[in-house]
């Protein structure tokens, strides 16, 4: 048994049951669980000598691990194309599309790698990714083998697309797939990959992308799958729903519902299933959402990024919907840093006129403990004993926290610039340590990205 002591934290949020914020603070660690939570001066006698790595946290806020719950990894390859810089979501679709379909499993590999380091730089200790198309031979295979070099949990989402342009739907149809292909390999991943232990490091998720990309026929059999496999395995269902008016006018027009009331004709409602943005949900949506524990990844800077409009994120929590905090795709933010959107989170729900709208701590709390829950986990988003050891410190007595630090730390965090991470562990596994990844190669990493980025761009002109 490998024990890990943390110390001396300026700041330790613990996001337990009430909500402790313990001032010289410190965990006690023993190989991936947290067994000790408390001030660092109550240390049992001989426990810091014992340990085989003592963190010292001093000028530290230390935390649970933030939980992503809806991103898009591919789409770090594709940053800030010109084309699609200034348009809506459905325009931005359709330029990107065609790169998209150039994607190669080495693309998807280095993409999940990359999008999963600059995660676990702004804190975030696990994340899902809804990956929805696989040209050129790639597959779930690849995220999940890429994800283990990195060392986050990783929830890998089976994206997919069948109603393509010829039927109606927005993709082109050669980025579609026939649904008896889909539904074959969703079965095969679960059933490779998932695992529904408590601290499990991977789990698969059932991910039909959007309704104007897939038919009503296949979201109803991915629910049914997904079920199939009883509640204790766990395998839930994600999807894209109410982003925009125009998916508002769409599904009207091609299912004769608004898109809240869509999915709960799909039975895409309960505690299985959570929903990417819902921008557009109404109050009665909203309702039925709550009382179905149905969750919902919200997604501030792409909402603002696509000008898709402000998510009712208060009046959710108000109602009791789970609520989790998403970076979504690389190509509509475009960037992974968790904490930046836990700010974000807190500026876009205050635009509107109430200064109360949303807080600090609310705004970490939905970060951590809010995307455990829309994840369908009770391991994760705390520092508590018995929980997962996730954790991270962010450095509060720099540059850009003075003045502020002393007497708010933790709102200091989210308030003040966000920063990278000083140190992480997941798992109990130290990944970060004075700002720096101990087992990748950050310019290594970086320049086969962007040959990546430049051979994919290059498919796509050539096609073109």
């Amino acid at each position: 048994m490998t024990t890990t002591v943390i110390r001396n934290a300026t700041l330790l949020a613990t996001m337990d049951a009430e909500r402790r914020e313990i001032t010289d603070g410190a965990l006690v660690i023993e190989d991936n669980q947290i067994q000790w939570v408390g001030a660092t001066r109550e240390l049992a006698p001989g426990v810091q000598s014992a340990a085989a790595t003592v963190i010292d946290a001093r000028g530290r806020v230390v935390l649970p691990g933030f939980v992503n719950t809806h991103h898009h990894f591919y789409q770090t390859l594709t940053r800030a194309v010109p084309a699609a810089q200034d348009v809506v979501l459905f325009d931005w679709l359709k330029t990107l599309y065609p790169i998209w379909a150039e994607l190669t499993p080495d693309a998807v590999f280095v993409s999940t790698q990359l999008a999963l380091t600059e995660l676990l730089l702004s804190g975030c200790t696990t994340s899902s990714d809804h990956h929805y198309l696989w040209p050129n031979g790639s597959r779930l295979d690849d995220q999940f083998a890429a994800a283990a070099t990195i060392g986050v949990r990783f929830h890998g989402a089976r994206g997919s697309m069948s109603l393509g342009e010829s039927q109606g739907g927005l993709p082109p149809d050669r980025v579609t797939e026939p649904e008896e292909a889909i539904l074959r390999d969703c079965r095969r991943v679960v059933e490779t990959f998932h695992d529904a232990s408590r601290f499990a490091m991977r789990r698969v998720v059932l991910a039909p992308c959007s309704p104007f990309s897939v038919t009503p026929e296949l979201m109803r059999e991915s629910a049914a799958l997904a079920r199939s496999f009883g509640p204790a395995r766990n395998v839930h269902l994600h999807t894209h729903l109410a982003e925009t008016p125009d998916e508002d006018a769409f599904c009207l027009a091609r299912f004769g519902y608004r898109p809240g009331d869509y999915a709960q004709e799909l039975q895409w409602t309960g505690d299985d299933v959570w929903h990417a943005h819902c921008v557009h949900l109404n109050q009665a949506e909203i309702e039925n959402f709550a009382r179905t524990r149905t969750g919902v990844a919200h997604c501030p800077s792409s909402n603002m990024r696509l000008a898709s409009g402000i998510a009712p994120v208060r009046a959710m929590r108000d109602a009791g919907v789970p609520v989790g905090l998403g970076v979504d795709g690389s190509a509509s933010n475009d960037s992974s840093h968790l904490l930046a959107e836990v700010r974000q989170c807190l500026l876009l729900q205050r635009v509107l006129g109430n200064p109360r709208a949303m807080t600090a701590r609310e705004a970490l709390e939905i970060a951590t403990l809010g995307g455990a829950a829309v994840l369908g986990r009770d391991d994760i988003g705390a520092l508590a004993p018995g929980m997962a050891a996730d954790v991270v410190g962010f450095a509060v007595d720099s540059l850009w926290h003075s003045g502020a630090a002393d007497h708010d730390p933790l709102a200091a965090l989210v308030f003040c610039h966000p920063q990278p991470v000083d140190f992480a562990l997941v798992n109990g596994r130290l990944l970060v340590r004075d700002g720096q990844p101990l087992h990748i190669d950050l310019p290594g990493l970086v320049a086969r990205h962007q040959k990546a980025a430049r051979a994919l761009l290059a498919r796509a002109a050539v096609i073109a």
